[in-house]
């Protein structure tokens, strides 16, 4: 009996005796380690409704988006508003994507009498530039009664003016710039800076011309006549689209197609613009249509986030391919 106490009293306080204190810091582990899970399985469960939710509201903002615009379909006699402000570029305002949609919607609603396409834009792509002309030529030939102006804000040149030209009629702001018809391919050379610091480019390529235009190498004079020759047939291609759109308006001049351009009141002069406007001036004079609708689409915060990985691995792609080099309206 005095030997079990003397052993229980020998015990060090807080500690359990015969070795019981390892599996209470075993139980502590297994606890630890099944609460860790649980919040593990938490935080997954927590993503996946994220996501879901992401995706969820994503269809609901292009459903939404959808009925949206077919309800335009029940409004009266308006005019049809569509604006392209900024570059003309794949991604963007000023993307075919973008502007082909609202150019239909707009011809095809029974209210429209007129559609006005507002733009604000230095240029940019020529093949997002031809696939919105290309579609301008077709819808007028489909809706033969239902005129196409163009309302000039600050800027309608190059690409932008690209697209201005299949119009039947081009209004501007005295001080508007409008013009530079023209194409031009940039970019930078740094072999020269290479020899100099030591640096040896190590480019290997299956084809003679797959290095075609790159920063790295000089540029022979083969490529440089090549790409001349690509530069000039894209210009032909503006300029023919000019010609074809403004007709016998145009007071051509050996400039007029230079890339140059001109205030809004030179270019009515020339024959590019046919008077000056605003949207507002054009509905209610020329249209005789006040009320205006607005057929701009929009993209919304989840069409933005879809395309964005999309969109950035594309652009990386081409310009691994390409460069920074490629035509454009500016």
């Amino acid at each position: 009996m005095n030997s079990d106490v003397n052993g229980a009293a020998q015990a060090a306080p807080g500690k359990p005796a015969d070795g019981h204190w390892e599996r209470e810091v075993l139980e502590k582990l297994v606890f630890a380690t099944l609460q860790e899970q649980r919040a593990h399985r938490r935080w997954g469960i927590f993503f996946k409704l994220f996501s879901l939710l992401i995706v969820l509201f994503g269809l609901w903002a292009y459903f939404d988006f959808s009925i949206g615009g077919s309800d335009m379909e029940t409004l009266g006699r308006h005019t049809a508003l569509i604006d392209i402000d900024g570059a003309i570029e794949a991604e963007g305002g000023g993307s075919a994507a973008v502007v082909i949609p609202a150019l239909n919607k707009a011809f095809s609603d029974a209210g429209s009498v007129a559609v006005v396409l507002h733009i604000n834009s230095p240029g940019g792509s020529p093949v997002q530039a031809g696939m919105i002309v290309d579609e301008i030529v077709r819808l007028r030939k489909g809706y033969p009664a239902k005129p196409l102006y163009v309302v000039v804000d600050e800027m309608c040149a190059s690409g932008g003016y690209y697209i201005a030209a299949g119009a039947d009629k081009i209004y501007v702001n005295k001080a508007s710039v409008v013009g530079s018809i023209g194409v031009l391919m940039d970019g930078f050379g740094f072999a020269g800076v290479m020899e100099k610091v030591g640096v040896e480019r190590r480019l290997l390529t299956a084809g003679d011309n797959k290095g075609f235009m790159d920063p790295f190498t000089p540029l022979s004079e083969k490529h440089k006549a090549y790409a001349q020759s690509m530069l000039n047939e894209i210009h032909q291609q503006f300029i023919q689209v000019v010609r074809t759109g403004r007709g016998k308006r145009l007071k051509e001049t050996p400039e007029m197609f230079s890339g140059l351009f001109w205030s809004g009141a030179k270019a009515v002069e020339m024959g590019l613009a046919d008077g000056f406007g605003t949207v507002d001036t054009v509905a209610r004079d020329i249209i005789k249509a006040e009320d205006i609708v607005d057929y701009t689409q929009h993209e919304g915060l989840p069409e933005r986030v879809l395309k964005k990985f999309g969109a950035a691995m594309g652009a990386g792609a081409f310009k691994s391919a390409l460069g920074s080099a490629k035509p454009v309206f500016r």
